[in-house]
């Protein structure tokens, strides 16, 4: 999983360094990098693996191929996608047009959400943690973990 926070800077060339933590989930899914692309709900990027892209565009292809929806999440999410790969080192170089959108300058707020990661500018990052925790205290009670074995909500 990808899990936690780390802040990294960006170097001369535009390249960051990917946490350890997360090139190692990654490459023990068979991957030397991940997908990126705009958030639709922030100024932020949106990461995940391989996987996880083809999963989308599975659920993409499923709607009507004539439907315009079906158009606009095609164009938005796998138009805007790119590919990064690591570095010997373990870095990436983000472009220009997705720091641009994340409004990052000089440096990386690489945030784990679990399955995917979202990269932010960490000032940005910042505002938006305020309101996710006072919106997850509100929300608190929708969270529910069920029993596998006897299908119980503890």
């Amino acid at each position: 999983m990808f899990l936690s926070s780390f802040e990294n800077k960006i170097d001369k060339k535009g390249r960051v360094s990917v946490p350890a933590t997360f090139r190692s989930h990654l490459n023990s899914m068979g991957y030397n990098g991940f997908i990126s692309y705009p958030s639709f709900n922030h100024t932020a990027l949106e990461a995940c693996s391989q996987d996880r892209i083809e999963k989308l565009s599975n659920t993409i292809d499923s709607l009507n191929p004539f439907e315009e929806k079906r158009d606009y999440f095609a164009t938005s999410v796998l138009s805007e996608s790119e590919n990064l790969q690591f570095d010997t080192e373990g870095r990436v170089s983000i472009s220009e047009k997705l720091l641009s959108h994340a409004k990052i300058k000089n440096n990386v707020l690489f945030v784990g959400l679990g399955k995917t990661f979202q990269i932010w500018d960490p000032k940005n990052f910042d505002k938006f943690k305020t309101l996710a925790r006072k919106k997850a205290f509100q929300n608190r009670s929708n969270l529910k973990w069920e029993n596998k074995q006897k299908g119980e909500v503890l």
